[in-house]
């Protein structure tokens, strides 16, 4: 959304490793023009699809609550913001499909916890 009038269509390619659980990447970009990627947190995203969420940099929150049919989406870094409207629906079906492959409370199940210390402990 450029104004509260003008709107571009922007392609957003979400993708999800299984092995990051916590997040997921969003690259966006126009055609012919520059990429960006940002991490947002899987329960952010998801909790935002329902009612506002997140503080700071990555902000989403339903467009209209008794609705549903997309939210708004407000990345900001430094002096610069981007809002975008997203359609609920699909992206709520692929959240879904997200926590099939690793279900909400087991992201940190693989964690080898020995290992992990031995390293932030190792430098």
């Amino acid at each position: 959304m450029l104004s509260v009038s003008a709107r571009q269509a922007i392609r957003a390619e979400f993708s999800f490793d299984p092995r990051a659980p916590l997040i997921v990447c969003v690259e966006f970009g126009v055609e012919g023009g520059p990429r960006a990627l940002w991490r947002i947190g899987r329960d952010l995203l998801r909790q935002g699809l329902r009612s506002r969420s997140g503080v700071g940099d990555i902000q989403i929150w339903p467009s209209n609550p008794e609705n549903r049919a997309t939210a708004w989406l407000q990345l900001t870094s430094g002096d610069m913001a981007a809002l975008f409207e997203l359609p609920i629906p699909p992206l709520s079906e692929w959240l879904d499909h997200t926590y099939a492959l690793v279900p909400a409370g087991h992201e940190l199940s693989g964690v080898d916890w020995d290992v992990t210390t031995t390293d932030l402990l190792a430098g």
